[in-house]
């Protein structure tokens, strides 16, 4: 095989692959503005035709399933370089602050996911997520740092709840960014504060 006979099929592919990206990151901003973006909108700010963009997504839901993946891995990714080590309380923050951002801008991208999938692969989607934030969250039960009387994966669920929410609350306005972080882990401490430390307040 020539490599005249391989350049226009290289070619094809290379063009392929750039409208791939170029649709998966219109997708994410559009999405991230409106969850309820359509196919259209997004080809359109992507650069290509409905067709195009269908040939690499069959449908809305593919490309949505993408989109909260890949935001996912590299939510992932970030959560891999904090150090999660020592005091549990302090730990927490420190991962609130180091993911922060990325949860913030991904707010809408999940709640598209949450209207355009089931529910369970969207659950099966934040596992490497969770399994980080599980391990903390339990090393500080068994340290009686953070409450036993409520399992680790209630709690997990909790701190995933207040993410969302301030997510929303930024996006109405009505909370800063900058100041977002600092709110989760607040909520979070006090709702995992064992129930002694409490009454001896």
């Amino acid at each position: 095989m020539t490599t005249h006979e391989t350049s226009p099929r290289l070619k094809r592919r290379a063009d392929a692959e750039r409208n791939i990206e170029a649709v998966l990151d219109a997708a994410r901003i559009s999405l991230s503005r409106d969850p309820d973006a359509s196919i259209g909108e997004i080809a359109k700010a992507a650069g290509i035709g409905r067709v195009t963009l269908y040939g690499h997504f069959p449908t809305r839901a593919d490309l949505v399933s993408e989109v909260m993946r890949r935001a996912l891995a590299q939510a992932e990714q970030a959560l891999e370089q904090i150090d999660l080590a020592g005091d549990p309380r302090e730990a927490l923050r420190r991962l609130v602050a180091g993911s922060w951002s990325l949860t913030a801008d991904a707010g809408a991208l999940l709640t598209a996911a949450e209207q355009a999938l089931p529910a369970e692969d969207v659950h099966a989607a934040h596992d490497g997520l969770f399994a980080h934030v599980t391990t903390l969250i339990t090393r500080g039960c068994s340290e009686g740092v953070f409450r036993t009387d409520l399992p680790p994966s209630w709690l997990v669920s909790v701190l995933h709840s207040i993410v969302h929410c301030a997510a929303s609350e930024v996006a109405a306005g009505r909370v800063r960014k900058e100041d977002a972080a600092n709110y989760i882990a607040t909520t979070a401490l006090s709702a995992f504060t064992p129930p002694a430390a409490i009454s001896r307040a």
